[in-house]
């Protein structure tokens, strides 16, 4: 089993940093790439980071994670209130999924109280900032 853990990213995430740091802090993006790769290094995982505005770029990338990639960690973003295209691709693969998003979405509007990726992820990490990532990076490690 692979132990490359593909990271996905989706629409504004390229913001971070600048677009509300009240309510998704002050880390970019390039701050929690670096953090995944040092954290799963130690955990003896490599980490494909990512990042697309486009729903259809994320499901090709999605696609690729059904040959090489031991486990997905998503943050879709406003698509994981909207998109079941994500949500089939999802279904189609074999590796685990991990639901990450930095703020609480069951603490914010009632549009984002649902999730298309929750329905197939294998545990979801949400309001801890970045440091989610690194917790779905853990439980990726258990099961890998």
């Amino acid at each position: 089993m692979s132990k490359t853990v593909l990271i996905l990213n989706g629409p504004n995430l390229n913001l971070l940093g600048r677009r509300e740091p009240d309510i998704y802090g002050h880390d970019t993006l390039g701050d929690i790439r670096m953090m995944c790769a040092a954290h799963a290094g130690n955990l003896g995982l490599e980490t494909d980071f990512r990042q697309s505005n486009h729903e259809g770029v994320l499901i090709d990338w999605i696609q690729e994670a059904m040959d090489g990639f031991g486990a997905v960690i998503l943050n879709a973003a406003g698509y994981t209130h909207t998109s079941i295209a994500i949500h089939d691709a999802l279904k189609a693969l074999t590796c685990p999924i991990f639901e990450v998003h930095l703020s609480d979405p069951e603490t914010r509007e009632s549009f984002r109280h649902h999730s298309y990726v929750g329905l197939v992820a294998q545990a979801r990490f949400a309001g801890q900032g970045a440091k989610g990532y690194l917790l779905a990076l853990d439980a990726a490690a258990q099961v890998l």
